[in-house]
């Protein structure tokens, strides 16, 4: 079975095809096939490799989403990167869908009504949602009879029990669907099962830590989540790259009352804010550390703001757990900043978690990095929302 994966982002379109012989493999494959668009004002960049090595590289002049779409799947078939005679190959394709609301529990075939569900959740994922209506639109334009399979970031965490999911502001507000949904979910739920699968046991108390320019936690109990940092929307929590994380609402009025509208505001937290508005270097750590290194005042508060928000947050979980028995860092930070780590784990010294420090700094993928004594132990998991979207559409097909 070959699956198609569409991974579409507000700046970035990630897609890649697997192909899946006679049943789901224990460690997650290479795929045949990876692309990458990052869109710009008028113009987009397209960059694919293949298993065997090659690659490609070129700019799309007009930077319109169903064009470059267009010319990413060209690829499969054509060229250099050709990996498919023809796109009729394809048996299925899934998308990552960042808003299910409400109703969407779990992954499922993509059908009007979906496509109609997907669209009236765009005023709470107005980055995101529209754009992934834009890749099926472009499927069924080229693949109109390929089953094509929606996977919700918002659903592995559909499971909050309403003491997490509901905010102490009037009732009527969460009748109205204002409530927590929690995102990320296709990488925490993938990193359970990755953590499982290493473990050969599913942890009994489990945080993950996604870490990237977004960034969420989750509490998982027995597999299942119990609580989560973001929210309503992929602000809430964390400090983050450029987004401010939970501040206190009260500022919001006081900048309201300043004379600050709905527009300004959406820049100030989600664009200007985090590493990057602290800093004034950027968003990236890697930024923040050369211009720490250079000694920058601002970039070492921004560091150490950025730490003492994630120790914070996963003191929050780790009471939601009433213990810990597992941590998993995942995402670009958590994947590749032993700094991080470090300073996450030894704020939970006090459970007696100690971490092989010559692990930590080993660039570990999928292993982990806890002392042979430690009660806790720590994982780092490669991030691998795209395997994990194709192997909904695996089980999906299999029902």
């Amino acid at each position: 079975m070959k699956i198609l994966v569409l991974n579409a982002g507000s700046s970035t379109q990630k897609s890649c095809l697997y192909e899946i012989l006679n049943a789901l493999p224990d460690t997650p494959p290479k795929p045949l096939w990876e692309a990458k668009i990052d869109w710009m004002q008028d113009a987009a960049m397209l960059s694919v490799t293949t298993q065997q090595g090659t690659s490609l590289e070129e700019q799309i002049l007009g930077g319109e989403r169903q064009e470059g779409i267009g010319r990413m799947l060209a690829t499969l078939y054509q060229g250099e990167t050709q990996v498919l005679s023809d796109l009729q190959e394809i048996d299925a394709v899934g998308h990552r869908i960042v808003h299910g609301g409400e109703k969407y529990r779990e992954a499922v075939r993509v059908t009007p009504e979906v496509v109609e569900a997907i669209a009236s959740l765009i005023p709470l994922a107005p980055e995101h949602n529209p754009v992934n209506l834009e890749g099926i639109d472009a499927i069924s334009k080229v693949l109109p009879d390929v089953m094509q399979v929606a996977v919700f970031d918002t659903a592995f965490h559909a499971t909050l029990p309403p003491a997490a999911a509901v905010y102490p502001i009037p009732y009527s507000f969460y009748e109205q669907g204002i409530r927590r949904y929690g995102f990320h979910g296709i990488n925490h739920q993938y990193c359970r099962d990755r953590v499982a699968a290493l473990q050969n046991r599913l942890p009994h108390r489990l945080i993950t830590c996604h870490l990237g320019n977004g960034a969420s936690l989750a509490a998982i109990r027995d597999g299942t989540c119990i609580d989560t940092t973001m929210g309503f929307t992929p602000l809430e929590g964390l400090m983050m790259g450029s987004r401010s994380g939970s501040i206190d609402p009260g500022i919001l009025i006081h900048l309201l009352r300043q004379g600050y509208d709905v527009e300004r505001l959406n820049r100030l937290l989600n664009k200007e804010s985090g590493l990057k508005g602290l800093s004034g270097v950027g968003n990236d750590l890697r930024q923040i550390n050369r211009a720490i290194a250079s000694g920058s005042d601002r970039a070492q508060l921004a560091l150490e703001v950025y730490l003492h928000s994630l120790q914070r947050h996963i003191g929050a979980m780790l009471v939601s757990l009433g213990g810990l028995d597992t941590l998993v860092f995942t995402g670009g930070v958590g994947e590749n900043s032993p700094l991080v780590r470090r300073s996450a784990c030894q704020a939970l010294e006090f459970l007696g978690l100690q971490l092989n420090e010559a692990e930590n700094e080993a660039r570990p993928i999928d292993r982990d990095i806890a002392s042979a004594e430690s009660p806790v132990r720590v994982f780092v998991i490669r991030a691998r929302e795209d395997w994990a979207i194709a192997q909904e559409c695996w089980k999906i097909n299999d029902e």
